[in-house]
């Protein structure tokens, strides 16, 4: 892989930081008085989710990562693993539960998702960023709670659940916001 001067650090590059991708987050330049540039740079890895903070002199340069896009479709959950098709190559791909995350319990199947492979292997799914689902089951509203803001907790189509307003129905269909699993809006 070519290597990427710290000069040429830009947001959204992706760079192997001790044999890991990582994404440049941020990149701060400083030139004091005197001596070097320093260039100050914060780093998320792309396997773990961490953040690093990391200084650089000019001159210095990493590795470029081998990181390519796809999109695919998620088809299934097999207990263990995550099953998306890839649209490009048609091959089926897994990625275990805990790299997927909490996003995947309101992902239903045949939904288009963005794959992040690194070397050939997948490492990250992007499922879309709000979802319209269909309430299966919520508690009916009480009456005289209508002055202020109360929610109770419903569940979806996909299974999961979400905090939504009391005059949310079983039936309704609701956007949720897939990141934080925080309710949007109804759809009629």
């Amino acid at each position: 892989m070519p290597s990427i001067n710290v000069g040429e650090f830009r947001k959204g590059m992706k760079v192997l930081l001790e044999g890991q991708p990582c994404e440049i987050l941020s990149v701060d330049f400083k030139k004091p008085g005197k001596g070097q540039a320093v260039y100050t740079t914060k780093l998320r890895n792309l396997l773990n989710g961490k953040i690093y903070d990391f200084k650089y002199r000019s001159g210095e340069s990493l590795e470029s990562a081998d990181i390519r896009n796809s999109d695919g479709m998620y088809s299934y959950y097999d207990g263990t693993n995550y099953i998306f098709m890839d649209n490009e190559s048609f091959e089926q791909v897994g990625l275990s539960a805990d790299v997927c995350g909490d996003q995947m319990r309101f992902i239903p199947e045949n939904t288009e998702c963005g794959l992040l492979y690194w070397n050939n292997q997948l490492i990250s799914v992007s499922p879309p960023k709000h979802i319209t689902l269909e309430v299966t089951y919520t508690e009916p509203a009480a009456r005289g709670d209508t002055a202020t803001n109360v929610t109770k907790s419903a569940t979806v189509s996909t299974g999961g659940d979400v905090q939504v307003p009391a005059f949310i129905a079983q039936g309704n269909r609701i956007k949720i916001d897939t990141e934080s699993g925080a309710y949007i809006e109804r759809v009629n």
